[in-house]
């Protein structure tokens, strides 16, 4: 009970200290806030106003029908330009796709001859590339089989394949980069809060005080642990409410409790790890020079960003080592798909077995600092 009183009054003085650090409040606010409105807002996975030119060597009824079938919001309103000006404006970036419709388009379909049309696209544009390629494509055959059908052309299809978009049905990228900003920062912040908390007590001296109190390293950790974890977990929680669902009307079909049950669970596992790195760090400028590369590759690698599945075989058990890989997993299942806690629990378990060897191996490299600072 002692053991249990110590951790709770120390955690207090934890969320004391944050509330008279502006600093860190101010950057829980922005993290939780405007960072996520305007990533959900601003980051755009879907092809939105692409620019697009078109050379047009047959001057026919249907290159010019091509050439008004690409649209807004999907594309800029078509230029057309000559041949000779192509590699030109592919090289000063100005045109994300060239569509080159080839002299006697019309008469070479017409025959029958299958004629060929090249499409250059501007693959440095890596996120609306691959999209926007089959966007050009689609319109394309689609207005190549009205133009054949009106031709008297046979363009019945032997199959009719109807698209189902489960979770988000108009495939928003804000409604998946808004849930994955809160994951992604909750990493950040947790390493961040936790490693300072300890970074702090050392710059002010009153680690030493800390020192002759008849307290443990293993009490001093946990206060740790679960001060910064309960800020974090609120703040997240408020930022899904007000921010997620009300500022950028993304539904949340999932337990938000469930949820909160899974981030503390993680927040656990990542809390250790930024107390381990301020073991070894000795300054703030120094422990935020070692957290950036560590929550990067976390979170570049959780499997949010890009799928687990198309990463080499070795990089996905060396992943299954991360917590955020898994609970990424969680937060997915919970918050997208409604999942129950009989779905998500191997996840929140594996979490909890990497929190606790983080745990225990971070209370040994905090003890050590202890030890060498008295």
């Amino acid at each position: 009970m002692r053991a249990i009183a110590n951790i709770y009054r120390l955690g207090v003085k934890e969320i004391y200290s944050l509330l008279c650090d502006p600093v860190l409040l101010g950057l829980i606010f922005y993290t939780f806030t405007f960072a996520i409105y305007t990533v959900a807002n601003g980051v755009q996975t879907e092809l939105r106003n692409a620019s697009i030119a078109i050379v047009d060597e047959d001057r026919s009824g249907l290159s010019s029908r091509l050439a008004g079938a690409f649209l807004p919001p999907y594309f800029k309103t078509p230029e057309i330009i000559d041949l000779a000006a192509v590699d030109a404006a592919m090289d000063a970036g100005r045109y994300t796709f060239v569509l080159d419709i080839p002299p006697r388009f019309e008469a070479d379909v017409l025959a029958g001859r299958a004629p060929a049309i090249q499409l250059n696209v501007d693959a440095t544009a890596m996120t609306i590339a691959g999209n926007g390629a089959t966007y050009v494509t689609g319109i394309v055959g689609a207005e190549l089989l009205k133009f054949v059908g009106r031709a008297g052309g046979a363009v019945a299809l032997p199959v009719d394949l109807r698209v189902r978009a489960k979770y988000n049905p108009n495939l928003e990228s804000a409604w998946f980069m808004a849930v994955m900003q809160i994951i992604n920062n909750l990493t950040i912040l947790a390493i961040i809060l936790s490693g300072a908390a300890v970074i702090r007590e050392r710059e002010h001296g009153t680690l030493e005080h800390l020192l002759v109190m008849p307290v443990t390293s293993g009490e001093i950790m946990l206060a740790k642990i679960w001060a910064n974890g309960l800020v974090i977990v609120l703040a997240a929680l408020l930022s899904l409410h007000v921010v997620v669902e009300g500022l950028l009307a993304v539904p949340v079909v999932g337990s938000t409790m469930l949820f909160a049950l899974g981030a503390a669970v993680y927040l656990f596992a990542v809390t250790a790890l930024g107390i381990t790195l301020s073991t070894v760090a000795t300054t703030m400028p120094q422990f935020g020079l070692l957290s950036i590369p560590v929550f990067v590759v976390m979170n570049l690698l959780s499997g949010g960003l890009t799928p687990l599945e198309s990463m080499p075989a070795t990089l996905q058990q060396v992943v299954q080592l991360l917590p955020s890989t898994h609970f990424v997993k969680f937060a997915q299942a919970v918050l997208y798909r409604g999942a129950g806690i009989g779905i998500v629990w191997p996840q929140l378990l594996a979490t909890t077995a990497i929190g606790l060897l983080l745990f225990a191996f971070g209370l040994v490299r905090f003890r050590t600092a202890l030890a060498s600072a008295k």
